[in-house]
C-alpha cells in the first residue's frame, strides 16, 4: 500500500528553490534520468550504512574502500539503466575514484570503531497537528547511556560558506523537531559531514531553533496549499536551472507543464483529504 503525502526537508527544498519543480516532482510525479552526483550520494550512503553492520574492530578504511566496486554492482544489477551515467571504463573509474575519495575523507572525520549507532537509516514520520503530515530519513542516530541523542547526516557536496546553508540548517532543525515530537526528547546535538572537503555542521538545537522551523513549516505548506487550490505552481528562474531534469517542461524554456486542477493537486498532496 502507497505511503500517503508527506513533506519532507528535500521537497521543501524543492518549493523554495522552484514551486514548479515541486509540483512536476511531487504531483505530476514525471521520471527524472539520474544523475551521477545523486547516484554517488546513493553510493557512498550505501557504503557508509554497510560498513556499521560489521563490528566494530572491521570498521575500517579498508574495508569502506573495498565495499565501493561490489555495491556499485548491486546498485547495477537493481537498476542497469545506471551504466549509462558514464561514457566510457576511464570515466567510470574516475567516479568511482570520486567515491573513494569521500569515504578517505569520513576516516579523516570520525572513528567508525567507536560508534555504535542506535539507528541507521532511520525512517520517520509525524502528523504536525493542523498541518502536513512530516517525514524524513535520518542517516545516523546515536543514543547515549543518559538518554541524549545526536543525529548525523552525510553529504558528499562541499561544507557551504558560513553566509549560506539554510537549506542544510532546515534539515536539521525538521530533523530535531521530529525527533522531540515522536520521542519525546529533544536531540542534544545536530551534524551534517560534509565528505567532499571534511567539514562539519553542528547544530544544538533551542527552544527557539524548535519554534522556528514548526513556523517555517507551516508557513511553508500556506503556501504549497495556496498553490494547489489555484492549480497555480510557478517556475521560478535562477541559475540552478542549468541542471534542471524539468526544462522541456517549463514554460522558462518553451516547454508546457501537464494540465493541473485544483481537485488533482490536492489531492496529490493529501490537502483536505
Amino acid at each position: 500500500m502507497p505511503r500517503p503525502p508527506a513533506l519532507s526537508p528535500s521537497r521543501a527544498s524543492d518549493f523554495r528553490q522552484c514551486p514548479l519543480m515541486f509540483r512536476l516532482r511531487t504531483i505530476d510525479r514525471i521520471p527524472e534520468p539520474p544523475s551521477a552526483a545523486a547516484t554517488l550520494g546513493t553510493l557512498v550512503h550505501a557504503v557508509l550504512e554497510d560498513l556499521f553492520e560489521l563490528p566494530a574492530s572491521e570498521r575500517t578504511e579498508t574495508a569502506a574502500l573495498g565495499a565501493v566496486a561490489p555495491r556499485w554492482q548491486r546498485m547495477l544489477e537493481r537498476d542497469p539503466a545506471l551504466a549509462d551515467l558514464h561514457e566510457n571504463d576511464a570515466a567510470l573509474a574516475s567516479w568511482l575514484e570520486d567515491a573513494r575519495g569521500r569515504l578517505r575523507t569520513y576516516f579523516t572525520m570520525e572513528n567508525p570503531t567507536r560508534l555504535e549507532p542506535s539507528g541507521r537509516e532511520q525512517f520517520v514520520e509525524l502528523q504536525l497537528p493542523d498541518g502536513p503530515l512530516l517525514r524524513g530519513i535520518i542517516d545516523r542516530v546515536e543514543t547515549a547511556p543518559d538518554g541524549s541523542v545526536r543525529l548525523s547526516d552525510y553529504k558528499t557536496g562541499k561544507t557551504p560558506h558560513p553566509r549560506y546553508g539554510t537549506k542544510e540548517r532546515f534539515q536539521m532543525r525538521f530533523y530535531a523537531l521530529l525527533i522531540e515530537r515522536l520521542q519525546g526528547r529533544r536531540p542534544a546535538l545536530l551534524q551534517l559531514l560534509f565528505l567532499k572537503d571534511g567539514g562539519t555542521l553542528v547544530l544544538r538545537p533551542s527552544d527557539e531553533d524548535i519554534a522556528n522551523v514548526e513556523s517555517e513549516i507551516r508557513d511553508l505548506w500556506h503556501e504549497i496549499t495556496a498553490c494547489a487550490r489555484a492549480a497555480d505552481f510557478a517556475p521560478q528562474r535562477s541559475r540552478l536551472c542549468d541542471w534542471c531534469s524539468f526544462q522541456a517542461w517549463c514554460p522558462e524554456f518553451g516547454g508546457t507543464p501537464p494540465e493541473l486542477t485544483a481537485e488533482r493537486a490536492m489531492g496529490a498532496l493529501g490537502i483536505g483529504v
